[in-house]
């Protein structure tokens, strides 16, 4: 069963940080079964505008993609997704697969009305996209993985939590304080723990080569965790897959959001 509830009353989660020119007009928390996904919406509503639609990655939220929501919001309308356990959204109480945050993605959009969007995941949330149009291919003909985790032969604890802590070195101040933040009081260790296994167990690139949709991979070119390699692989196995690079570590949408934004509005309107 899935139905929206009131406002989140978290005064974080009525209005991003970023919003002093482009002012968030609807925040809902929306209920799948026994999960909850807080979506924050605002932007640009005009005919033909594009509709853009942003999950984060492990430990995190939305508060990350800010920079590059905002330079997307000039075009269009943007959804913002916490999805279970991040963020805002309630801690479930019992541990989700990334199968489970994909069927959940999906029949958010779904419930929400939000149709053909420019389905756009970071990190782990390029394997909860990919789940999401893998369960249900209707749902866009568009999607963005940027950063995607992660590649086979270094998908172990120690090798992903090496990489992270080299990424640390190599983002801005302002981009570790959100993302620490996020990872210590918004999600919490023991969260985080619990959804490490799944990260590291999932198979995205089994699901990549079944997608019909376009498929745009992004990297940053100094980003320790995703390998140039690795990328330009996944965006082989698609059908319909275009690899890109910009300046920037992991989190490089928060240091090019510009150089993003432009790239996924090229994407969009292939």
């Amino acid at each position: 069963m899935t139905r929206t509830l009131d406002r989140p009353r978290d005064p974080d989660a009525t209005r991003p940080r970023f919003s002093r020119t482009i002012p968030a007009f609807q925040v809902r928390r929306v209920a799948v079964d026994d999960l909850q996904v807080v979506v924050r919406t605002f932007g640009t509503v005009r005919p033909g505008a594009p509709v853009f639609v942003l999950v984060h990655g492990i430990g995190v939220s939305f508060r990350y993609f800010e920079p590059l929501a905002e330079e997307l919001a000039k075009r269009g309308v943007v959804h913002l997704l916490d999805m279970p356990g991040y963020g805002s959204s309630p801690r479930p109480r019992r541990n989700i697969s990334i199968a489970e945050h994909g069927e959940v993605l999906a029949t958010v959009l779904r419930t929400e009305g939000i149709e053909n969007p420019v389905l756009i995941g970071h990190s782990m949330g390029c394997q909860m996209v990919t789940e999401a149009v893998t369960q249900d291919p209707d749902l866009t003909d568009s999607v963005v993985l940027m950063g995607p985790t992660m590649s086979p032969s270094e998908r172990t604890f120690f090798s992903a939590a090496f990489r992270l802590g080299v990424d640390m070195t190599r983002e801005p101040l302002r981009g570790n304080w959100t993302v620490l933040t996020d990872y210590l009081f918004r999600c919490g260790p023991v969260w985080y723990a619990m959804q490490v296994p799944h990260l590291l167990r999932d198979r995205i690139e089994e699901r990549v080569p079944r997608i019909s949709a376009r498929v745009l991979v992004i990297r940053g070119d100094r980003d320790p965790v995703v390998s140039r390699p690795w990328a330009t692989h996944l965006a082989s196995l698609a059908q319909d897959g275009r690899f890109a690079e910009v300046p920037g570590p992991h989190v490089v949408m928060f240091t090019a959001p510009e150089q993003i934004s432009e790239l996924v509005r090229e994407h969009a309107h292939r």
